[in-house]
């Protein structure tokens, strides 16, 4: 995958983080989903739990409005990711590029990368 962001807007009203990608999609991500689909160790269950391709559950997860799903900040991570800061104070996951185009919940990108 060569596509990277050109820009990345996280909206708290509409608990929305919206990236807009170099071919000119745009991937919308509730905040629940980025949370459900956290890529740090200890969400996904230890390093043997470590993968790309996002779980299918995260997509039918239901994470209410909470401190866990509240996004306080978004973190650049190099020029390949973004880190989330949450307002439970988890912020050990590492979002990057592939693993965001694969957690796309549009139909045309849900799960693939």
């Amino acid at each position: 995958m060569n596509e990277k962001p050109t820009g990345v807007t996280a909206n708290k009203s509409t608990r929305e983080l919206t990236l807009t990608w170099s071919d000119g999609h745009v991937s919308i991500y509730p905040f629940g989903l980025l949370r459900a689909a956290c890529p740090c160790a200890s969400c996904r269950g230890g390093h043997e739990n470590m993968k790309s391709e996002p779980d299918a559950a995260v997509f039918e997860a239901d994470l209410p409005d909470s401190t866990e799903t509240r996004l306080v900040n978004v973190c650049a991570v190099g020029s390949y990711a973004i880190s989330i800061v949450w307002e439970d104070g988890h912020d050990y996951g590492i979002y990057d590029w592939h693993d965001l185009r694969a957690l796309c919940p549009c139909e045309a990108h849900r799960g693939k990368a």
